[in-house]
């Protein structure tokens, strides 16, 4: 039980110092642009394109949001034609990216 107990404890340890593989800014701003987000978000996520309804701005709302959001439209939980059409044309590193790409937008 103890062998068990110690290897459990060490590949915690071992997950825990390694880190997660970093999300690409610049690759997110590479697919932003090249997957047509920038089409109806406006250059670095600003949004001021006019549409009706209006496109949302999406610089400052965190890469945490945007992943979310994205990651929702991907699997159908949040639902708009356009938007789970766009999302599942993206990787889920693509969703990291680009997310770490507007996080950093201000």
């Amino acid at each position: 039980m103890k062998v068990v107990y110690f290897a459990v404890v060490a590949a915690a340890m071992t997950a825990a110092t390694c880190p997660a593989m970093a999300a690409d800014a610049d690759a997110g701003q590479a697919a932003f642009n090249a997957k047509g987000c920038v089409g109806c978000h406006g250059v670095a996520g600003s949004s001021p394109i006019p549409a009706n309804p209006p496109n949302p701005a999406l610089n400052g709302k965190g890469a945490d949001y945007i992943k979310q959001a994205l990651t929702d439209y991907k699997s159908g939980a949040k639902q708009n034609a356009t938007m789970n059409a766009m999302a599942g044309l993206l990787s889920d590193e693509d969703i990291d990216n680009v997310a770490a790409y507007l996080g950093a937008q201000e």
